[in-house]
């Protein structure tokens, strides 16, 4: 059955499917991942040990924190070159763009921030102060709010992206890292990497309606099938947990990779993407069937820490 799925799934149209971009951290590299074929059909060199990535939601472009050159890197996903470097600050790690694709947020690890670079001449046009070590960023889908999660401070900040100044804090699990948040913009998961469970919060007024328990040291976190399943790497036992985000109830778990991190959604909404940093390989999981129906080579330390697909 799973080989019927995947056969399925990886022969649709070229121009119906979008590609996946990973990280490679330890190898100074970006794979991009053409989701049709199942493969890698390039490898750009990206310097400053790319780790986050944030896709536009047209697929134009492919931002790519790179935290040893103190910023970021952009990826033309047509000429599929680097077309520009921009610094923002030492630590940069967990980026996001907006969906109208005009700002790009990067949370600064080390100064407890979030530049908002204005995504044509890339300059800095605001910065927001935040919790202790800002990580995971994620934009709301009607562009009004950004929410960080701060992993030191154990909280997820939410900034009122009109003035740019945080509206409200929540106090989550221990050491929040990866969020998501559904197509409405009503709830935001967070996965919290020393706790080993999920928050869930409900956005308007940023209180928790469920705690779920995970394994160990949840990463990252992604949504399918119309937001009924939640999707969790635990980097610690290779494993992916998946809850039923109706009853908050795991109902499965996946093996993957050895040591899973970034994880992001195909636009189909069923096939969800992981990126496995010490196997240096991405697998790809079926949310229906619960099932790993391919596990794709890329490169040296596989992060893709942030929304890796464009939606």
């Amino acid at each position: 059955m799973a080989v019927a799925i995947a056969t399925a799934f990886f022969s649709l149209p070229l121009a119906a499917t979008p590609f996946a971009y990973i990280s490679n951290q330890l190898g100074d590299s970006v794979s991009i991942i053409d989701t049709a074929q199942g493969r890698v059909v390039d490898t750009v060199a990206v310097q400053g040990k790319p780790a986050g990535v944030a896709v536009s939601l047209d697929g134009r472009y492919c931002y790519i924190s790179t935290p040893e050159a103190k910023g970021f890197a952009v990826l033309d996903t047509q000429k599929r070159e680097i077309i520009a470097k921009v610094k923002v600050s030492d630590g940069a790690l967990g980026i996001a763009v907006s969906p109208d694709g005009k700002k790009i947020y990067v949370a600064d690890w080390y100064d407890n921030t979030v530049a908002v670079v204005d995504a044509d001449g890339f300059k800095i046009i605001a910065t927001v102060a935040v919790g202790q070590s800002p990580s995971g960023l994620i934009v709301s889908p009607d562009n009004h709010w950004l929410y960080v999660a701060n992993r030191l401070d154990n909280s997820v900040s939410k900034v009122d992206l009109a003035t740019f100044t945080v509206k409200k804090t929540a106090s989550v699990g221990t050491h929040p890292f990866g969020l998501t948040i559904d197509s409405r913009g009503e709830r935001l998961y967070i996965a919290n990497v020393q706790s080993d469970d999920v928050t869930v919060l409900e956005t308007a007024r940023m209180q928790p309606i469920a705690t779920v328990k995970v394994n160990m040291l949840p990463y990252a976190t992604a949504l399918a099938l119309n937001d009924s399943r939640l999707l969790v790497t635990n980097q610690d036992d290779g494993s992916v947990s998946v809850i039923d985000t109706a009853s908050f109830k795991e109902i499965g778990l996946i093996p993957v990779g050895d040591k899973p991190e970034g994880i992001s959604t195909h636009t189909d909404d069923r096939h969800v993407y992981v990126a496995s940093w010490f196997d240096g390989t991405v697998s790809v999981l079926d949310a229906q069937t619960l099932r790993v129906v391919r596990t794709i080579k890329t490169g040296e330390g596989s992060r893709a820490f942030g929304q890796f697909i464009a939606r």
